[in-house]
């Protein structure tokens, strides 16, 4: 009877030292839980996504339509860049595209994939800041 009254008192005292005000720290930070990314489907996507702006500064839609180039044309990747910056909504009879809001619109990966290259390269390029 004793064995169990003393297990339940170092059990009952450690749940007690465990609950504490403050969050734990590291130095002066909080600790951050990091979430998981989650499948291998989410880690392509985001693989596929242009590069991240720095935090000051965020980068235009232009820049990023530039920084899907890099990836090899006609690839899935590169479609996956540009919806990535621009979703698909499409549409069964789309207009011809006057510019590259426009190209979201077709239905046909191709289609959409040739609309976003003719815009994506015709923009000038930025000066690298």
């Amino acid at each position: 009877m004793r064995m169990i009254l003393a297990v339940a008192a170092v059990l009952y005292s450690a749940s007690a030292f465990a609950q504490a005000d403050k969050p734990p720290m590291v130095g002066d930070k909080p600790l951050v839980q990091v979430k998981p990314k989650g499948t291998k489907a989410g880690a392509k996507e985001a693989a596929a996504k242009p590069a991240a702006a720095p935090k000051g500064k965020p980068q235009s839609i232009a820049a990023r339509l530039q920084a899907c180039l890099e990836l090899d044309d006609g690839t899935k990747d590169r479609l996956n860049c540009y919806d990535a910056i621009i979703p698909p909504t499409p549409k069964p009879k789309p207009a011809k595209a006057k510019g590259y809001a426009d190209c979201k619109f077709f239905k046909e990966e191709d289609e959409r994939l040739a609309c976003f290259n003719g815009f994506a390269e015709s923009i000038p390029k930025l000066p690298k800041t």
